[in-house]
Parts: structure tokens; C-alpha cells; sequence
């Protein structure tokens, strides 16, 4: 089994999620769509730029994600 490693990028958004009341469930969806943007991205999601950001979006919409999906995910970037 591998440990994955916390990141301090990481471990702030999972502080602010924590003072901000947000439970559980939401924080590990939250978590798991900004590892889903970084693994398309192909690098840290905070050097993202706004046109990645739109492109992004547009990947989901081809690849036929889900609109609560989308909904999810697009929340954990504005969180982010």
C-alpha cells in the first residue's frame, strides 16, 4: 500500500475547507476534483491559467461528465 504524500498546497485547502465547516464527504470530493484537474493539467494546479481553467471545462463537457459532476468539480476550483 502507498502513502500519498500531503503537499502544503494540500494541506492549506484541507485547513480552509476545516474553518469553513465544509464536512467530510465534500472535502474529499473536493480533494479528489483538484487531483483530477492536476492530472489533466500535468502539473500543480495553482499554475493553472484562466484559459487551462476554461479548457478544462470543455474536457469535461467531450468527455460526457455529468452535469452534478461538472457542478462538483467547477465548485473545488473556485474553492481552490
Amino acid at each position: 500500500m502507498t502513502e500519498e504524500r500531503t503537499t502544503p498546497l494540500r494541506e492549506r485547502m484541507i485547513e480552509d475547507m476545516h474553518i469553513r465547516g465544509i464536512g467530510e464527504k465534500a472535502r474529499q470530493s473536493h480533494i479528489r476534483a483538484i487531483k483530477d484537474f492536476a492530472s489533466y493539467l500535468g502539473r500543480p494546479p495553482d499554475t493553472a491559467t484562466p484559459e487551462e481553467l476554461r479548457s478544462y471545462q470543455l474536457h469535461m463537457t467531450n468527455a460526457g461528465v455529468s452535469p452534478s459532476t461538472f457542478y462538483v468539480r467547477i465548485v473545488a476550483l473556485r474553492f481552490f
